[in-house]
């Protein structure tokens, strides 16, 4: 009896994580973490950056597992989703419900008293513009990556903010990076849910564009956009030529890995989804480490 007791303990804490997004949320921390150190004036403060990622890692979980609340009966109808915790009935609705606001609450507790107001302010902004606009929009308009966007741009926002204790400009040039990298990472996502997203009855843009056009084409507007942005924080004295040099590169490869997209999105989709990702690290890492003053 006392074996079996455990293993449902387990599989109940195990049902939970699930429902809080570990991998996104590390993720979330990780652009969190870089903005703590592009914004602090000097060596960073251990200190409050463990204060900032606790908190902010709380408020995403929070907010993961409230998404997948308000989005359950989607997410019985998606082959991707369905055995997740509420779907597969591993976990009931109401207990979803209050462990998401349980920990985006203590989250944006954690920021408020131990870092500052600013961030706790960003923080909820995030929770808020993720779950009131974003989550329900996806059932009405295929705009809803471009507002989906926003939220997913502002954890830098909170790293920057807990060590400045306000955002300057440098901080809104990181915030646009992300925002515009956003763009065609969640179009080569959508690409390939796409039969999933329609059977959600979600209004993405694959799910209108069943020959690929329209999203190869934004696929690569915004990656041109990205890519002059992505040379800002050279110019404003953020970073040196080391970061320079190494943005224009990786920007022209991913460039022209959406060039290649066009009209081949059926093929390149997930390349170009990888790609993202490993264009994002190699930015990221070549901030550390050109940071000016450090």
């Amino acid at each position: 009896m006392i074996s079996l007791a455990l293993a449902s303990s387990r599989s109940k804490v195990l049902d939970y994580l699930e429902l809080a997004k570990l991998r996104l949320v590390s993720l979330v921390l990780l652009s969190t973490a870089v903005g703590f150190f592009l914004g602090s004036p000097g060596s960073p403060d251990i200190g409050v950056l463990g204060m900032v990622l606790l908190g902010t890692g709380l408020v995403a979980a929070g907010s993961m597992s409230l998404n997948q609340w308000m989005e359950r009966e989607e997410d019985a109808l998606m082959n991707r989703t369905a055995s997740r915790p509420l779907p597969a009935m591993k976990l009931r609705p109401e207990e979803a419900f209050w462990f998401g606001t349980a920990l985006a609450a203590g989250g944006m507790l954690v920021l408020c008293v131990g870092v500052n107001a600013i961030s706790s302010l960003l923080a909820s902004f995030t929770l808020f513009s993720y779950l009131l606009f974003y989550t329900p929009m996806k059932k009405s308009s295929s705009f809803c990556t471009l507002v989906g966007a926003v939220p997913g741009a502002v954890p830098p926002l909170i790293g920057w903010a807990a060590a400045a204790r306000h955002l300057s400009l440098e901080a809104w040039i990181f915030f646009t990076i992300l925002f515009l990298w956003q763009m065609p990472h969640f179009f080569a996502i959508a690409w390939f849910c796409r039969k999933d997203y329609a059977a959600a009855g979600f209004k993405m843009l694959s799910v209108e564009d069943p020959g690929g056009e329209k999203i190869s084409r934004q696929i690569l507007f915004y990656t041109l956009a990205l890519v002059p942005v992505s040379l800002l924080p050279s110019l404003v004295g953020l970073t040196g030529p080391f970061y320079l040099a190494s943005a224009l590169g990786a920007g022209g490869l991913f460039t022209l890995l959406a060039l290649k997209g066009l009209g081949r999105i059926q093929d390149l989709a997930f390349p170009i989804f990888r790609g993202s990702i490993l264009y994002l690290a190699f930015l990221l890492l070549c901030m550390v480490l050109d940071k000016k003053g450090f």
